[in-house]
């Protein structure tokens, strides 16, 4: 066994060794699990089954977990991205009306995509064509976007018709209880405890079960702690691959969205675990970015056709990593929990959206963390990120962001006379979006 486990992943070679990689699996299935009651929780505002969706997404992490594991040896998990998710459910689905089906038509042309980039290897000329200001925004603004829909899930933001959102009422138990969570979940991470997300959604659910709501309580009584996992046959294979064709001028940048988020999400998370765990050469490089690329890529295919969001790589991996993880098999360990999780459904099923929301604004705290990178002594720079971040929250779509974001990038710099430092990509991107809205093509 030893053997055969040195042979695969070079534990030596790495200075580790099973017990350290089986503690530092452990440690970031603890960190990221709670993926499999808030991607669910996301995903159902599009119309999916909720049952069947922590299946899905179970499902989708041990794969992609695994094929990061097997094609590049890195202690790297994947599961259905946050982000990634809301812009499926309420920018793809709700905001642009397109069925869940058609919408896993997009998520799966995204990954052909994203697979043909990284084989061909053009990958990185995209991704360093893309102003860093833009990238900045657009990854602050999911964050914000995010922690909004979790506020407005518990009640915290509500709709106002005089100044479209106000305030909700905080007398409220299920709004109580998520605003102590939030405060109780950022303690916890500022505290540096493991699986401190993870915690936060068990307590406020176990809470939930002592307070009357409705007829029973905020948290339903479990039909039992183990039970066999739910079907997948509403959503397996249901995608509407044809969609996105015969409809391309409705999705293109649908489509587009998704593989930019995806592509520099992917790329940032990979660099930042890397650099944690040493993985990096001597000039800053990940040696088997392509390699890891390729398999987000072709984890988001697989998703698709489970039937949940673009997989993604995790930066919860990072709390593994600290813990000692150097290898694949510290992904492998990982795949492995996600698999037995599944025999623990009926309690997932229980917990009320409102314990989801604290996971949602400390993901969206966490992705605001980038805003450090930004030059605020560069107005273009500047003046673009803002656009972008604030478009998503109040747009209540990252499609919307982006596209401003480049708009605005385009315009500052051509009227200050830079034109020479925007790339060719970024101007052709900004002259598509400003045709897409001067003849409201939507």
């Amino acid at each position: 066994m030893n053997t055969l486990l040195e042979r695969y992943f070079s534990l030596t070679k790495h200075n580790t060794n099973f017990k350290t990689e089986c503690i530092a699996g452990l440690t970031t299935f603890a960190a990221m699990s709670y993926v499999l009651v808030v991607n669910p929780s996301i995903l159902s505002a599009s119309g999916m089954p909720v049952a069947g969706l922590i299946t899905v997404t179970a499902l989708a992490a041990c794969i992609g977990t695994l094929l990061m594991a097997f094609m590049t040896n890195y202690p790297i998990a994947m599961a259905p991205g946050m982000g990634l998710n809301a812009f499926f459910a309420f920018t793809i689905c709700i905001t642009r009306e397109v069925p869940w089906e058609a919408a896993l038509g997009i998520v799966f042309w995204n990954g052909i995509l994203f697979v043909l980039l990284s084989l061909l290897g053009i990958r990185k000329k995209i991704a360093d064509s893309i102003p860093n200001a833009l990238k900045i925004g657009v990854q602050c603004g999911i964050g914000l976007f995010i922690a909004f829909i979790g506020l407005k899930n518990a009640g915290l933001i509500i709709d106002n018709p005089a100044t479209l959102v106000s305030l909700g009422d905080l007398s409220q138990p299920v709004t109580l209880l998520a605003l102590l969570g939030i405060v109780a979940t950022i303690i916890l991470v500022a505290r540096k405890i493991t699986g401190a997300i993870l915690i936060s959604v068990v307590g406020l659910a176990i809470i939930g079960a002592f307070v009357p709501f409705g007829d029973g309580t905020l948290t339903p009584t479990p039909t039992g702690i183990i039970g066999l996992p739910e079907s997948i046959s509403s959503t397996f294979l249901a995608m509407d691959i044809m969609y996105p064709i015969e409809n391309f001028a409705h999705t293109w940048d649908l489509i587009f969205a998704l593989l930019f988020v995806n592509m520099f999400d992917t790329i940032g998370t990979l660099i930042g675990v890397s650099r944690k765990a040493n993985l990096l050469n001597k000039q800053g490089e990940l040696p088997k970015m392509g390699n890891a690329m390729t398999a987000d890529a072709t984890a988001s295919v697989v998703g698709a056709a489970l039937g949940t969001s673009p997989v993604t790589s995790y930066v919860e991996s990072a709390s593994g990593v600290s813990a000692g993880g150097r290898t694949g098999l510290t992904a492998v360990i990982v795949a492995v929990c996600f698999l037995l999780a599944l025999f623990f459904t009926p309690l997932m099923l229980v917990v009320p959206v409102m314990a989801t929301t604290p996971a949602l604004v400390m993901v969206g705290i966490f992705m605001m963390e980038s805003i450090r990178q930004l030059d605020f002594d560069d107005l273009p720079s500047l003046a673009t990120a803002t656009v972008a971040l604030l478009a998503m929250p109040l747009t209540f779509s990252i499609s919307e962001g982006i596209a401003l974001g480049f708009i605005t990038y385009v315009g500052v710099n051509l009227g200050m006379g830079k034109y020479k430092q925007v790339s060719l990509l970024t101007y052709i991107m900004a002259a598509i979006f400003v045709l897409r809205y001067v003849f409201n093509l939507k």
